[in-house]
């Protein structure tokens, strides 16, 4: 007989105080910590493309672009992501202290993971679809 592990669960807070020292991404999905898979190749140089193409476009225009490194808080699903390429009108707004999570996403760039295809599709769009500006 098997018996399952009951999950553990994380604030907002200790989740950010636990990312600060991670040497991985892990996404924040309300109260579970998820470890996110490590990037490919393929992956990477599509969201640069992406990146680079979307920055000479509009060089001189009031967007600002950014690459995974910048948390996204959607409040409504109390969810910490890090989406592959996310654009901001304007200035960030940011949630909380420091300049790592932000909450004014305009649009969301995801290159589709053959580790998560089903969540990249169902739930993930659903969580991004959530953001009003």
């Amino acid at each position: 007989m098997q018996t399952q592990t009951p999950r553990k669960y994380y604030t907002p807070e200790k989740y950010l105080q636990l990312e600060e020292t991670s040497e991985s991404k892990n996404e924040y999905r309300n109260g579970e910590i998820v470890p996110m898979p490590g990037g490919m190749t393929n992956h990477n140089e599509i969201a640069g493309n992406f990146y680079a193409n979307f920055k000479l476009t509009m060089r001189g225009k009031n967007y600002k672009i950014y690459m995974g490194d910048v948390k996204l808080w959607i409040p409504r699903y109390c969810i910490y992501t890090y989406p592959d390429v996310m654009v901001i009108q304007g200035q960030p707004i940011y949630e909380g202290n420091g300049a790592t999570k932000v909450t004014n996403s305009l649009m969301i760039v995801e290159v589709l993971s053959n580790s998560t295809p089903n969540y990249d599709r169902t739930n993930k769009l659903r969580f991004y679809r959530s953001i009003r500006n």
